[in-house]
């Protein structure tokens, strides 16, 4: 009996030596002819990668895993790698895309910021823009990045589609930023800026007509483009699906600017000349810019919504 539990104790030992020896032999190669300097640099990579700044296991360690001697070992210790590996390869993502981030900005405060520094500290202390614009939130549309407007150049406000709703429908973030703009910073532009494939567009577009069958916090949204759709509809039932987005994209920010003249602070200004309303429309695909004025002396908003413009200044950037 004796016997038979020193020997199980040996066995148990030497299944612990050998552990041993195959996670040494994984992370830090053979211990044999080894400088102590070199295992413990690479104990330090090891211990770097497990905190998540360097994705050093890679493959390389799985084929060592396959020819451990020891198989469950190898399996343990292969569990292991591979959620690490995974948790690390997350981790770097977001960190490289900050990282990124970081050095844009640094590369900012050193090319620009410190170049301009009396203008930026102006803008520390206050804004007195001369342009408003209202842009669709697409990622693909960046009005300061097409159009080179500069900090403190423009008031902005961005959201689905582009949209102004008229002021009967309440309060929204656009007529909030709208008081503002024309108010307190008394700009004397106000540009709204569409583009193509607009996906608001298209939303508003299929929905049905129908109040209880809207869905969702996007087409509650789009809604305030239906007289948009209703005149779109009207004259292109002819065309395909693409083509009647298209002209609702444009019919959309006419009537926006329509909108526009539903608030009596706005339509005042206008009416003064104190203030010009502009539309925009970006090809995205074949990088085109159009722009035109609102002739506020041809244009009416009636109590049906429907109303009509009429533009001047139109021109075409290509």
């Amino acid at each position: 009996m004796v016997y038979s539990i020193r020997s199980k104790s040996r066995s148990i030992i030497s299944s612990m030596a050998a552990l041993k020896t195959s996670v040494e032999s994984i992370f830090v190669g053979s211990p044999i002819n080894q400088p102590a300097g070199s295992k413990t640099m690479k104990l330090e990579k090891i211990r770097d990668a497990q905190q998540g700044f360097t994705p050093v296991l890679k493959r390389r360690s799985f084929s060592k895993l396959e020819t451990s001697s020891s198989s469950t070992a190898a399996a343990l210790t292969r569990d292991r790698t591979s959620y690490k590996v995974q948790d690390v390869a997350k981790s770097c993502g977001g960190l490289d895309y900050f990282e990124e981030m970081k050095q844009r900005f640094l590369s900012f405060k050193k090319n620009k910021y410190f170049e301009q520094l009396e203008h930026f500290q102006n803008l520390a202390k206050a804004q007195s823009p001369k342009f408003m614009v209202i842009a669709c939130a697409d990622s693909r549309v960046c009005p300061s990045y097409i159009l080179g407007l500069q900090p403190g150049e423009t008031f902005m406000i961005r959201n689905v589609a582009n949209l102004v709703p008229p002021l009967e429908n309440g309060p929204s973030e656009t007529n909030a930023a709208l008081e503002f703009a024309v108010n307190t910073l008394e700009v004397q532009n106000i540009l709204v800026i569409g583009h193509s494939d607009c996906g608001g567009i298209q939303a508003l577009m299929r929905m049905q007509d129908d109040v209880d069958s809207r869905q969702s916090l996007t087409e509650n949204w789009v809604v305030n483009a239906k007289v948009a759709k209703f005149r779109t509809k009207a004259y292109t039932a002819h065309l395909s699906f693409d083509q009647q987005c298209r002209h609702c994209e444009k019919e959309s920010i006419n009537r926006s600017i329509l909108n526009l003249l539903t608030y009596p602070w706005i339509e005042e200004r206008v009416r003064k000349e104190l203030l010009f309303i502009h539309g925009g429309y970006y090809d995205l695909l074949n990088c085109t810019f159009e722009k035109w004025t609102l002739d506020y002396k041809g244009s009416k908003v009636d109590e049906e919504e429907v109303g009509r413009h009429s533009i001047k200044d139109h021109s075409f950037w290509s």
